[in-house]
């Protein structure tokens, strides 16, 4: 496995391939979900590139830039165990030299909706740094989970709009034992804390019985159910739950597929979000168990 830290170095290495690219990019601390969506690069290409990069134009004032955690020698393990070609690592000035001034600005629901509305500017953050390294990495195919659902539509949108020659691979979000998506920022939760986050999951479980089994279509009788549950749990403190679509992120009045059910809870000092899909053929994505065997 090679680890290049400059644009130049990642070029020169593709420049060495013949046959397809899948590239996942992450923001390091890896853990089951970064992890699936490596052995699936790696099963459907010749050639896996992984970045690690926290990119600071993503993060608000007052985030977690600063505190966000980090481990790369552990990274580096779990890559290299898994077959990785090469690990882009680029720093801060690397991506973002002195004099840079060009950004990628999504536009519209996509982004004023949702995350967007809490975190301005953070969309325009991921955009420009998903492209750039895009445009560093050349992949034939990109792997994203389903768990930054906003995210993920704002970069298909960005491909289709921009006309990129490459394929977007979004899988679903891999979960505890008790149902919490996996993610980086977990490792903020204090034990009690931990215990309490659990809640997104059995808000999210809610909504879609009340869909399934209470055969409730109007959207905030659904929301109300997912409301419901989180109200009951001390530790947490709602920032949303909503239904939209899931091509154009615009709210629905009534539940109905292609659809998304988001919500976003702060438990403690963390903030963290989740979200269920409905499908066009009538079926759930609501993630799957994570496999300690990674």
């Amino acid at each position: 496995m090679h680890i290049v830290r400059t644009v130049q170095a990642m070029r020169h290495e593709h420049e060495q391939w013949t046959g397809s690219v899948g590239f996942v990019p992450t923001m390091g601390y890896l853990h089951e979900g970064h992890l699936s969506l490596v052995q699936r690069a790696r099963a459907e290409n010749k050639h896996v590139v992984v970045s690690i990069f926290v990119n600071p134009t993503q993060f608000g004032q007052h985030e977690d830039l600063s505190s966000y955690p980090r481990n790369i020698e552990h990274d580096l393990q779990l890559l290299t165990a898994l077959g990785v070609d090469v690990v882009f690592l680029p720093g801060v000035a690397e991506m973002y030299p002195s004099g840079f001034t060009t950004y990628v600005t999504p536009e519209g629901a996509l982004v004023d909706q949702g995350e967007g509305a809490l975190r301005p500017g953070h969309f325009r953050g991921v955009a420009t740094v998903v492209l750039k390294l895009f445009l560093i990495v050349q992949p034939n195919k990109v792997y994203f989970g389903q768990k930054d659902a906003q995210q993920v539509a704002v970069i298909n949108r960005m491909i289709a709009d921009l006309n990129l020659p490459l394929t977007l691979q979004v899988l679903p979000t891999i979960r505890e034992a008790d149902g919490l998506a996996m993610s980086s920022r977990n490792s903020y939760l204090t034990g009690a804390e931990r215990a309490c986050a659990s809640v997104l999951y059995r808000a999210l479980k809610a909504a879609q019985a009340a869909f399934e089994n209470q055969h409730q279509t109007h959207a905030q009788t659904i929301i109300q159910a997912a409301r419901d549950v989180v109200n009951s749990e001390p530790g947490a403190r709602l920032d949303y739950i909503e239904i939209r679509d899931y091509n154009t992120f615009l709210p629905l009045e009534t539940l109905s597929p292609p659809a998304l059910l988001l919500i976003a809870v702060r438990i403690g000092k963390t903030r963290l979000i989740d979200n269920f899909v409905l499908h066009a053929d009538g079926t759930w994505d609501t993630g799957k168990p994570g496999n300690q065997a990674f």
